[in-house]
């Protein structure tokens, strides 16, 4: 793929032209602050901020915990309003193949 702007070469998965700093790559859809399924310790609040934010699982909570233990409470009162607001995560429907027929990618 080559930059639009500057006419260099550059990846085909890249978003932003690395010699120019022009944007390149189309906008991608927008990630959805959700509660995932798999994964979360007490109700996925802390884990879903961290995939929104592309952060480290144990940091967000760390630093939630840090938040809640404030004497005014604002991190617990966050948490609850976080895991009432926040949606959980569309579960995923898988089909049954049945017996002794294959499945094939087209």
């Amino acid at each position: 793929m080559y930059c639009n702007y500057c006419g260099k070469s550059i990846q085909d998965d890249a978003n932003v032209c690395a010699y120019c700093g022009t944007r390149v790559g189309g906008v991608i859809a927008r990630k959805r602050l959700v509660r995932p399924r798999e994964g979360r310790k007490i109700a996925g609040v802390c884990l879903g901020v961290a995939e929104y934010f592309d952060l480290d699982p144990t940091l967000v909570r760390v630093v939630w915990l840090i938040t809640a233990l404030v004497p005014a409470g604002i991190g617990l009162l966050g948490y609850v309003i976080a895991w009432i607001v926040m949606p959980e995560e569309p579960y995923l429907l898988t089909t049954k193949v049945p017996a002794g027929q294959q499945v094939t990618n087209s």
